[in-house]
């Protein structure tokens, strides 16, 4: 009688092993649903209305990007299509642009400036 009771124990050990794994796997799954309901839906990103706004450029920067007033973000778009078309970013520092004789009146006479710095220069240019 011993030896059956101390198999019944071990069955009923396992029993509750085997049902505790099981609603800790029931509780991590309701967690993951409860996340998905919580996911927000993505809204379309709004242009901010200071980079929007019409800018009129100078006469030395007009004479690469046009003389009509354009967002700021249009003239940053229209000089990288000058840059890259005339290949004046530097081939082995790629942050770097070799100015040519028209870009180098808008960047105040430096003949290399960091793509960083470009915007600086350009924005004076810019009213």
């Amino acid at each position: 009688m011993a030896a059956k009771k101390k198999t019944k124990k071990k069955a009923k050990a396992k029993a509750k092993k085997t049902t505790k794994k099981k609603t800790a796997k029931k509780k991590t799954a309701k967690k993951k649903t409860a996340k998905k309901k919580t996911a927000k839906k993505k809204t379309a990103r709004k242009a901010n209305a200071a980079f929007m706004r019409p800018l009129t450029p100078s006469s030395v920067l007009a004479a690469i990007v046009g003389a009509k007033p354009i967002p700021r973000t249009e003239v940053t778009k229209k000089l990288w299509t000058y840059i890259k078309k005339n290949k004046l970013q530097d081939a082995m520092e790629r942050r770097f642009i070799n100015a040519d004789a028209k870009l180098k009146e808008v960047f105040g006479g430096k003949s290399r400036v960091n793509m960083f710095e470009m915007t600086k220069h350009v924005a004076k240019h810019l009213s």
